[in-house]
């Protein structure tokens, strides 16, 4: 998974404010992600919202195609296991970046609306099956933790279960492509925030996007068509 005691307890001391060298959000955020989950990391752009509404990346772009939520291009991956203080350095190099959590490496994304996502969990939650984090966006989008490969095998499941032919607000994500980590404030609009929290026992495992497509697409179907 590639978190190990040693980064469980680098991350226990930060909860319980030990002494070290660097302290903010981002960096207790990174040494969770990196030390707990085994999850790599990436830096990200920030974004504020303008008196127009419109957002402002800090990239300098004047027309970026995804304002606060794209890796920094002079920043490099932290990768799963980093040490607090490996964490606590890179972002002491860019300060006040976001924190990004590379998609199709640990884990791919199932993106449904939050309304439809909820019922879902609910449904599967009953059901007993298998389940991973499952990540709130503040523009009304919930965010499924699956297997890596569920991007490219969705549409051949969508077929073999039927509704490959049905319009459908759902969508994957995959190998390049990133989401911005809770806590982090996603384009100015609010912070991301857990529907369900990654836990130590199923993190390392995120299940098949098979155990799950099925029913977020009868809802996605019920909910939004």
């Amino acid at each position: 998974m590639g978190f190990t005691i040693g980064g469980i307890r680098e991350f226990r001391d930060i909860r319980h404010g030990a002494r070290r060298r660097v302290r903010s959000a981002e960096t207790t955020a990174v040494a969770e992600y990196t030390g707990l989950w085994g999850w790599d990391v990436v830096p990200g752009a920030r974004a504020a919202r303008g008196g127009d509404g419109r957002a402002a990346c800090s990239c300098g772009a004047a027309r970026c195609a995804s304002p606060g939520a794209h890796p920094l291009p002079f920043a490099d991956v932290l990768p799963a296991g980093a040490t607090l203080e490996k964490a606590a350095a890179a972002w002491a190099e860019t300060p006040g970046a976001s924190v990004l959590l590379p998609v199709g490496r640990s884990f791919d994304i199932l993106d449904v609306p939050a309304a439809a996502g909820r019922t879902a969990l609910v449904r599967l939650e009953r059901m007993g099956l298998p389940l991973g984090p499952v990540a709130a966006t503040p523009t009304g989008r919930a965010l499924f933790f699956v297997a890596p490969g569920a991007a490219a095998g969705m549409p051949t499941l969508l077929y073999r279960m039927g509704w490959d032919d049905a319009s459908l607000d759902l969508r994957p994500l995959g190998p390049g492509d990133h989401i911005v980590a809770p806590p982090c404030d996603l384009a100015g609009l609010g912070p991301m925030r857990w529907l369900r929290p990654p836990t130590l026992d199923g993190v390392g495992h995120p299940p098949e996007a098979k155990l799950l497509l099925g029913t977020l697409a009868y809802v996605c179907h019920r909910l939004c068509a």
